[in-house]
Order: C-alpha cells, then sequence, then structure tokens
C-alpha cells in the first residue's frame, strides 16, 4: 500500500490549492475518524493549530469530516506541534491533529496526525487513510454524530508540562533570555514558560497577525533575534520555528547555534550522567560529520536516518534509544515528548547554563564542524531532475572529486518543490565547485 497524500511530516501545500484545501481536509478527517472509530465507544480527536489565517477553515473542515464520524472533537486553538502529541495522550484521545505548516510560509499550511501514544502515525497508517479516502467512507447513524467543544485551558497544561521537563532544584533568576516566537503558536505559551522559570524574558516575534508566521523571523530567518541578543546584551536567544518543534540557538555574541550542536551538548551531559539509552544518539544524513566524530571519541555511537524527524523517532523506539533529532533543530527526547520540542530542548541548554555557569557560547562549541554547504534548488511541478542524465552525470562527477576527503547528499525535499544539494569537504573550494555543477545541471533540467 502506497501513499501519494502523505510527505515526509502529513499532508502539506499552498492553501486553497490541493491537496490543502477544505474539500480534501473534510474527506481526510472522515477516512480518519473512520480508522480510529472501531467500536460503539465514545472516541475523541484533539486539533490543534498554529496562528496561519488558513486554520480556521481547515479547522472547521477537519472538525466536519470527525464529527460526520461519530468522533467528539477537542478544539485546542493555537499551540505547539509537542502540545498535541502531549494532549493526545493526555486526553486519551484516539487521535490527534496539528495544522501547521510548520517553517513554511503564510501561504502555506499541513495537516499531521497522531495516534492515541502521541507519536505521529506511521508510513503504513497513513496509507490505509489514503485508502479510505478513495472510498466510500461509513458514516455515523444521525444520533451518533459527534460534538465538538473547544478546550480554553490547553496552552496552560502545556506550560505546566513542559516546567516539569527542568531540573526541580534550579531557576533561570538573573538570565536574560530573548526568545523569538516565529509569530508563530507559541507565541503566549514560550514567554510564559521562561519568565515562570525565573528568567528575564525579551520577547521576539510574539504579534501574530494571521500572515506573519516565519516572517523575516524564527528558526529560519534568526538574524532579529541575533540582533536582539546583542542590542539587549542578552545571555542567550531561543528561535521556535511556526509550531515551535525545532530550535536554534543564538549565544551571547549573537553566534546562531544548529540542532547538531545542540544535540552534541546534551548527549555529551546525558552519557556522562548515564542517561543516554544505548550510548547512542540518532540523527539523519544531514548532520555534520564533526558531530559524529566528537560523539565516537566520548563513546557515544550514531545512528543515521533518511530525513525526516519521524523517521529519527521511528528509529528510537526501534532500538529503545532516547535522544535524536536534526540539524534543522528538531530535538526529539523521548523521556519527556513524542516529536521535537524546541521549548523541552531549550530548557536542556538553560539548565546546562545554570548548572556549570558557563556561558552559551562556550557550551555550544562542543565540537569542530567539517565545512557543509547546502543549497535548494527549484524545480517546476511534475518534473523530475534527479533522473536527468545530465544531474546522474553532474552528481557522480562531485562523488568522485571528492573521494576520500568529503561526502554529498542529494535529495528532494518532502514539503516542497525543491532539490536538496548538501555537501561536506574540508576543501572548502572543492566543495563549492562541485556543489555549483550539480546545480546548474538540475537548473538547467528543472
Amino acid at each position: 500500500m502506497t501513499r501519494s497524500l502523505f510527505g515526509t511530516d502529513g499532508v502539506r501545500g499552498r492553501t486553497n490549492a490541493y491537496p490543502m484545501t477544505a474539500e480534501v481536509a473534510m474527506k481526510l478527517a472522515a477516512a480518519a475518524g473512520r480508522y480510529f472509530r472501531r467500536d460503539q465507544q465514545e472516541h475523541r480527536v484533539v486539533i490543534g493549530k498554529d496562528t496561519r489565517l488558513s486554520g480556521y477553515m481547515l479547522e472547521n473542515a477537519l472538525t466536519a469530516g470527525f464529527t460526520s464520524t461519530g468522533m467528539n472533537v477537542f478544539l485546542l486553538g493555537p499551540v505547539p506541534t509537542p502540545a498535541v502529541g502531549f494532549l493526545t495522550r493526555s486526553m486519551r484521545a484516539d487521535v490527534g491533529v496539528m495544522i501547521s505548516a510548520s517553517h513554511n510560509p503564510a501561504e502555506d499550511n499541513g495537516i499531521k496526525f497522531f495516534g492515541p501514544d502521541g507519536f505521529k502515525l506511521s508510513d503504513e497508517a497513513e496509507a490505509e487513510i489514503e485508502a479510505l479516502m478513495q472510498g466510500e467512507v461509513t458514516l455515523a447513524h444521525p444520533q451518533r454524530i459527534g460534538r465538538a467543544k473547544r478546550i480554553d485551558d490547553s496552552g496552560s497544561r502545556y506550560i505546566e508540562y513542559v516546567k516539569t521537563t527542568f531540573p526541580r532544584q534550579l531557576r533561570l533568576d538573573g538570565l536574560r533570555v530573548v526568545v523569538d516566537c516565529a509569530n508563530g503558536a507559541a507565541h503566549r505559551v514560550a514567554p510564559a514558560i521562561l519568565w515562570e522559570l525565573g528568567a528575564d524574558v525579551i520577547p521576539v516575534a510574539n504579534t501574530p497577525n494571521g500572515l506573519n508566521i516565519n516572517e523575516n523571523c524564527g528558526s529560519t530567518h534568526p538574524e532579529a533575534a541575533a540582533a536582539k541578543v546583542r542590542d539587549t546584551r542578552a545571555d542567550v536567544g531561543l528561535c521556535l520555528d511556526g509550531d515551535a518543534d525545532r530550535l536554534i540557538l543564538i549565544d551571547e555574541t549573537g553566534r546562531q547555534v544548529d540542532g547538531d550542536q545542540i544535540m552534541g551538548l546534551i548527549a555529551s551531559r546525558w552519557k556522562a550522567d548515564g542517561r543516554l539509552s544505548g550510548d547512542t544518539l540518532v540523527t539523519t544524513v544531514m548532520s555534520n560529520l564533526g558531530l559524529e566524530r566528537h560523539l565516537n571519541s566520548i563513546g557515544v555511537n550514531m545512528e543515521r536516518t533518511k530525513v525526516g524527524d519521524r523517521y529519527v523517532v521511528e528509529k528510537m523506539r526501534d532500538g529503545g534509544f532516547n535522544l535524536g533529532g536534526e540539524q534543522s533543530g528538531h530535538i526529539v527526547m523521548t523521556d519527556y515528548a513524542t516529536t521535537g520540542d524546541g521549548l523541552v530542548a531549550a530548557l536542556q541548554v538553560l539548565a546546562a547554563m545554570v548548572e556549570t555557569g558557563q556561558s552559551a557560547s562556550k557550551l555550544s562549541r562542543v565540537f569542530k564542524p567539517v565545512p557543509q554547504a547546502l543549497h535548494n534548488v527549484r524545480y517546476k511541478a511534475g518534473s523530475d531532475p534527479l533522473t536527468a542524465d545530465a544531474v546522474q552525470q553532474a552528481i557522480a562527477d562531485g562523488e568522485k572529486a571528492l573521494a576520500g576527503s568529503g561526502r554529498l547528499l542529494i535529495r528532494k525535499s518532502g514539503t516542497e518543490p525543491l532539490i536538496r544539494v548538501m555537501g561536506e569537504s574540508e576543501d572548502r573550494a572543492l566543495l563549492a565547485k562541485v556543489l555549483k555543477s550539480i546545480c546548474d545541471a538540475v537548473e538547467q533540467v528543472g
């Protein structure tokens, strides 16, 4: 059974164009409702969203689809993606839904599903839901149509939970923290969590209007937060994305710190404390070779997966590991959460700063990165540049040139019509030449 609607992180696309239409959302919810509603007992679904204008439309469409199959819907309002995973379990729901396109612009949106255990659905479950959409979904008897209810304290529930992941004996008193909320789902909860733990909080991009999510802010545009850290002489900056499941750090000098360094810091501390399950960190093929070398030097194994935090989590669950993530800032700690959680990861870094008394800049220089470059090349819908002979030849030539001194990773984005061209090498000039050749070949074909 194959999937065509679902990508690497749910269903995603430009709003009001297939597949991100109200019609598709309603059919998808009806199919998911039928998939999860397998008896006559009460069945629940929780639905969260970020701050995109289109969230209202999709929320209503999903509600209609789920209630039509007899499921009761609990509307959480704007909450981070990890809050949906947490509340799915906490509220004993059969399924959780997050309406978000993560770090994408406001014109895009997406739908992610969580199972009753709070983890994202497997490829197989998504394929079964797609198959149900192709037929006639059996609707509920009129007397068994579901009800919808808005949950007003969902943010407060998540705030209290996240605070429990911070060491009880510690406080953030005296720390000045800039937090960039990306005008997204964490615009209320992130400043509240930090303030309640004692920090002097300086919020950035925390006034969403439905159209400004991720716009020149957040984890993909951390420049404004870096400037604010320097201007206010803050101790650290925390940059979240639109649904707050990823974190990019800004040290006190304004330097950006990616997910690899954050994972390296947490893995090193957990290894020293005996907390790192299997002495293993799970990450993706995108993570820097320097991270792998550092981990090996301290007796930690690094398992790589294909790109996508869901695949990281699958590997973690299969191997019984409790730490994983992505260079982009998805940090997954299954002791605390079922998916990437930017705020929980941030509290791990802040705890390290408090416990050691060291600055963010010192703590976050865990390893020396191997020079790495990533280029995104857009292609026309319907084309497949990676199958073209010219592109294949450029990739083969590049691999030959970098043999023994670096590596290449060429792949399609799972969420946008982009070819991601990444390479690593100690020879920066050679790396730039190789990547340019491949990008030029993709552009000519695509």
